[in-house]
């Protein structure tokens, strides 16, 4: 055991002695010792309760006869970093995450690890760092929260933001914006729909460091404490059976991973996490890909913001594997691949039905026959830009229009807010890259906006930033390269004609070449927001979106 270099032999008397000084008996010394990783915290609604999570996992690892440890990391809550500097400490935590599993992990000779996580950057911060020292490891996260009401309506957090924009455009009372705040949220878990916590979270079980069943089971659900003493379990089966990370992320796991995210229209924040995870397990994916995958794979889960279905619902249907079950009818997934169950896809899947073809549709009658996804490329984004296709109206997916230009998120919030955006307007909002923001701040605060005035069906945002998963309409993130680096996005003008075709994935600045290099004669890189700390030694560091955000080799 991997763990025999901190406790076996005469020269670890000093190592036991301080097992020991924590209660530890020789007992459990002789057993594997399991590094169960928790991201509990009182700031997170998705991680409020992962103590009694890790409780549970805890009990599964000493039912089969291991010595759990749990470790903690950090965690930020991204709704309540909306909007505010704090959004640059978003993103950022995933590299913090995945050096901070690594460092404990290897520092404490684990044989084994079962993460647990539940929302945005710590999920695919935490299987990074799992990755990067391959150990065993499963999966375990705290599972989604369960949607909120208001007048009789289904809710989510991204209700309460769309609401802020109703409020503001007179279409809502002071007093039915308190309902959403009441009521929208109703307890703990990762928020209701498919936004980038449970879009990663069900990327987890597609790629089979999951149990069955991990995307969807909601947080307060037993069923879900079940599968957490099942987790626990599970890691001494891959431990003995030397059954490591890397085993299961392969290329083609990540390719499985790329088809069912088009297939429930996940975040578009896949599109950095899926690569830099990938990185880490010594595995290359192009973004790209998702495109090539789109043209084959159907979008079957219009869960919000996409629709009106969220993740309680998708749980009822037969959750992630239910999804699967309809790609694997025209050969679509590799069903061969070794999971944590220690078995392959197809015996995971083996009678898994869809209990409800309105929320999860079958593959013969999608709702779409393309992804969920698309990755635009053009002179603006010559790199790529991502956008979530499943969730922008008919009528936007091919769309010319005026330039509307801002130099930072707040700028564009306060234009959007005080009325300055038309029907037909492109909002530009640059300098919010991983490099320029530092930090790649999410912008669910002005799509929200848009969406709440009415203007989500009329108006486009781009930005060299990111969306939350909550965001809806024709809003196009991670525009590469980024002003910050000198990208196009740095030189378009006010008023300059974009034509965007989301369906052939095309975005293109309508400016001749000529007039471009007059203004990149003139243009002159903004001084950096951030001089100092972690977030300054991040922009110095980052790399494009378009790989992940990954720090440079």
């Amino acid at each position: 055991m991997i763990s025999d270099k901190v406790k076996k032999g005469p020269s670890k008397v000093p190592h036991r002695s301080l097992f020991k000084a924590m209660g530890y008996t020789d007992e459990e010394l002789n057993r594997p010792l399991v590094g169960i990783v928790s991201a509990k915290s009182e700031i997170v609604p998705g991680h409020f309760h992962l103590d009694k999570i890790t409780e549970a996992v805890k009990r599964g690892v000493l039912l089969a006869g291991g010595t759990p440890i749990e470790i903690p990391t950090i965690g930020v809550c991204d709704g309540i970093a909306m909007g505010h500097e704090g959004m640059k400490y978003s993103l950022v935590t995933r590299e913090l995450i995945a050096d901070s599993i690594e460092c404990m992990a290897v520092a404490h000779a684990f044989d084994g690890l079962v993460l647990v996580p539940n929302c945005d950057k710590i999920v695919p911060g935490m299987i990074m760092g799992a990755a990067r020292i391959n150990l065993p490891t499963i999966v375990m996260s705290g599972g989604p929260m369960l949607a909120g009401n208001v007048k009789g309506k289904k809710t989510s957090l991204s209700t309460t933001f769309e609401a802020v924009g109703a409020y503001t455009a007179g279409k809502i009372t002071e007093e039915e914006l308190l309902e959403y705040e009441n009521h929208a949220c109703p307890g703990c878990g990762s928020c209701s729909g498919m936004f980038t916590a449970n879009s990663m979270n069900c990327v987890m079980e597609v790629l089979g460091i999951a149990l069955p069943g991990h995307g969807s089971i909601p947080a307060v659900y037993a069923e879900r404490y079940r599968l957490a003493k099942q987790s626990g379990m599970a890691i001494m089966k891959l431990i003995e059976k030397n059954i490591k990370c890397r085993d299961i992320l392969t290329k083609e796991a990540f390719e499985n991973a790329l088809k069912v995210d088009m297939a429930l229209g996940c975040s578009t924040n896949t599109m950095l996490h899926l690569p830099a995870i990938a990185h880490e397990a010594g595995v290359t994916i192009n973004i790209e890909d998702a495109n090539k995958f789109s043209e084959i794979v159907p979008n079957l889960c219009r869960l919000a913001p996409a629709g009106p279905h969220y993740m309680e619902e998708l749980y009822f249907a037969g959750g992630v594997g239910a999804v699967m079950k309809e790609l694997t009818k025209k050969n679509l997934l590799n069903t061969s691949l070794l999971t944590v169950t220690c078995k392959k896809i197809e015996d995971n899947l083996k009678g898994v039905i869809n209990k409800n073809p309105e929320i999860i549709r079958p593959i013969d009658n999608p709702y779409s026959p393309t992804g969920g996804l698309a990755v635009l490329k053009g002179n603006l984004a010559t790199e790529g830009c991502v956008v979530k296709r499943s969730a922008v109206a008919k009528e936007m997916l091919k769309h010319s229009g005026p330039a509307r230009v801002y130099n930072s998120e707040e700028e564009a919030n306060d234009a959007i807010l005080s009325g300055q955006i038309k029907d037909g307007d492109i909002v530009v909002i640059r300098y919010e890259g991983p490099k320029g923001g530092p930090g790649m701040r999410e912008m669910l605060t002005p799509t929200a906006n848009l969406a709440g005035m009415g203007l989500d069906k009329t108006v486009a945002l781009i930005t060299d930033g990111r969306f939350s998963g909550a965001t809806r309409g024709a809003c196009i993130g991670h525009v590469c390269p980024e002003a910050a680096m000198g990208g196009l996005i740095s030189l378009v003008e006010e008023g300059d004609i974009i034509d965007i075709d989301i369906n052939a994935y095309k975005i293109e600045l309508r400016v001749d070449e000529k007039t471009l290099e007059e203004r990149r004669k003139k243009w002159v890189c903004p001084e950096p927001n951030v001089k100092n700390g972690y977030l300054a030694r991040y922009a110095k560091l980052v790399s494009s979106a378009s790989k992940g955000a990954i720090f440079k080799d």
